[in-house]
C-alpha cells in the first residue's frame, strides 16, 4: 500500500508545448539517486497516480520531475496547469533498482537515454556518490528536436564538474544539428557512429550500459548490445553488462 503524504508545488517550468518540469516540496524519506516515486491527484472524484523518476539529487529538498504533457491524458494536463502553492500527493518512499550500487565494476559506464528519461541520470550525476570507480562516464541524450534539450545547460554544468571524466553526446532524430549525432541510439551503436564520436569502445570486457527510455528504444538497444557486443542483462544473481529501465 502506498504511503501518501501531501506535497506543495513550488514551481512549474514549461519548456515548450509538450515538456515541463514540476518542482515540489514534501517531507519524504531519503531516496537513492536513480529511483522513482509516485505522484497522485484526485480527479473527478477518482485518485489517479503515475510513477516518475527524481531529477534532483537526494540531498536537494526541491523534488524535481521532468514530464511530458500528453494532450488527451488523464493526469499530465493537470500537472501542467498547476501553480505555486497547489497541493499534490507523493509517495513517502521511493522505489527502483536503477541505481549505481547495482552496477558491476567497469572502466566505462554508458548512460543512454531518450526524452524525459534523462531524469534519473541527472539525479545520479548530481549525487556523485560511488562515481569515482569509473574511469569514463558517457551520457547520451537522444531527443527528436534540439529544442527538446530542456536540461542541456545543467548537463554542461555537470560535465564541467566531472572534468574529463564525463562525456556528453546529443542525438537528434528529426533534424540534423552540428556537433550532434543524427538517428536512433540502436542504429548508432550498430554502425559504430556512437563509439567513433566518443572514441571509446562499447565492449563486454570493460563497459557497462545503462538504458533508460521508451520501451521500443530499450528493447532495440538491448538486442543490438546482445547480438553485436555479446553483452548480457545484469541480474541480482548474475552479473552482466546491461541495466535497463523502461520509462512507461
Amino acid at each position: 500500500m502506498t504511503d501518501w503524504i501531501s506535497a506543495e508545488v513550488k514551481k512549474v517550468i514549461k519548456w515548450n508545448n509538450s515538456l515541463f518540469t514540476l518542482i515540489i516540496n514534501a517531507p519524504i524519506s531519503l531516496f537513492i539517486a536513480g529511483q522513482f516515486t509516485k505522484l497522485s491527484l484526485k480527479i473527478n472524484n477518482k485518485s489517479i497516480q503515475r510513477a516518475y523518476s527524481y531529477v534532483n539529487a537526494p540531498n536537494n529538498k526541491n523534488l524535481e520531475f521532468y514530464l511530458v504533457l500528453i494532450k488527451n491524458g488523464i493526469f499530465s494536463p493537470y500537472l501542467y496547469q498547476m501553480k505555486k502553492g497547489d497541493k499534490i500527493f507523493i509517495s513517502k518512499h521511493a522505489k527502483g533498482s536503477f541505481i549505481i550500487n547495482n552496477i558491476p565494476h567497469c572502466d566505462n559506464l554508458w548512460m543512454l537515454s531518450t526524452g524525459t528519461a534523462i531524469g534519473p541520470y541527472l539525479s545520479i550525476l548530481q549525487d556523485k556518490k560511488n562515481m569515482d570507480r569509473f574511469k569514463k562516464i558517457i551520457l547520451v541524450h537522444a531527443v527528436r528536436y534540439y529544442e527538446d534539450l530542456s536540461y542541456l545547460s545543467l548537463m554542461k554544468k555537470i560535465e564541467q564538474q566531472y572534468k574529463n571524466k564525463l562525456h556528453i553526446k546529443i542525438v537528434t532524430s528529426r533534424e540534423k544539428i552540428n556537433n550532434t549525432l543524427f538517428g536512433r541510439i540502436p542504429e548508432l551503436i550498430k554502425n559504430k557512429k556512437l563509439e567513433n564520436a566518443i572514441q571509446l569502445p562499447i565492449d563486454n570486457t570493460n563497459s557497462h550500459v545503462m538504458i533508460c527510455g521508451n520501451p521500443q528504444m530499450v528493447y532495440d538497444t538491448k538486442k543490438v548490445l546482445e547480438h553485436e557486443k555479446n553483452m548480457i542483462i545484469n541480474l541480482k544473481n548474475r552479473l552482466g553488462h546491461i541495466t535497463t529501465e523502461r520509462y512507461w
